[in-house]
Order: structure tokens, then sequence, then C-alpha cells
């Protein structure tokens, strides 16, 4: 679930699993951000997937650098959205979005 997480950026799971998932990923991206050869080897040692590794450290890590930590969110799903069979309660596990730098202010100052 971690690499589909890194990969896709999004993934519908359960609360309980979204939970134990979260505390994993932001381990891996605190890595990440760090950087080095030993932090890219411990993070292969956790993700068994050298592209998820590379994705990690080439893109989602420099997205975060200004971060101090919070780098996913956990939204509920309503009731009618459980899921099929054990009608479990649903939630989506994703990475924060890259925050947007307004240009309009920048301009406006320029002018």
């Amino acid at each position: 679930m971690v690499c589909n997480l890194l990969v896709l950026g999004r993934i519908r799971t359960t609360p309980a699993k979204a939970k134990e998932v979260r505390g994993m990923v932001e381990k891996l991206i605190t890595i990440a951000r760090k950087g080095g050869l030993a932090n890219f080897r411990r993070a292969l040692a956790a993700l068994d997937d050298p592209f998820v590794a590379r994705k990690l450290f080439k893109e989602i890590a420099p997205r975060f650098a200004d971060r101090p930590g919070g780098y996913t969110r956990i939204l509920h799903l309503p009731a009618s959205s459980r899921r099929l069979g054990d009608n479990a309660p649903q939630v989506i596990l994703e990475l924060i979005p890259a925050e947007v730098q307004e240009e309009a202010p920048a301009k406006a100052a320029q002018t």
C-alpha cells in the first residue's frame, strides 16, 4: 500500500489501514528529504522497488522540502460509500498537493 500511495498519490482503503500506512509514508518522505546514498538505501530496503524509491527521492521529497511534516491526509468518505462485502467504512489517503505559488501579487508589485 505504501508503494501504491507513493506512485498514485491517492488510495482508497479502510481507516485502520490508512492510519498504519500514513506513519510509514511520513517516515519515508522524511528520510528522502535528507537525501544521500545511505538514506536512499534505507528507503529501498523498506520499499523493495527501485522505481518507487527513485520517484520518492526525485519527485516527492523536493515537493515537501519546506514542509516540516504532515505530508499526508485522510479524507473520510460518506456512509453510502462503504465497501461491498463487509460494509467497512472507507477513507481516501492522499499526499498533500504541492502548494501553488500565487503569481498575481508578484506581477502587481512589479507594475
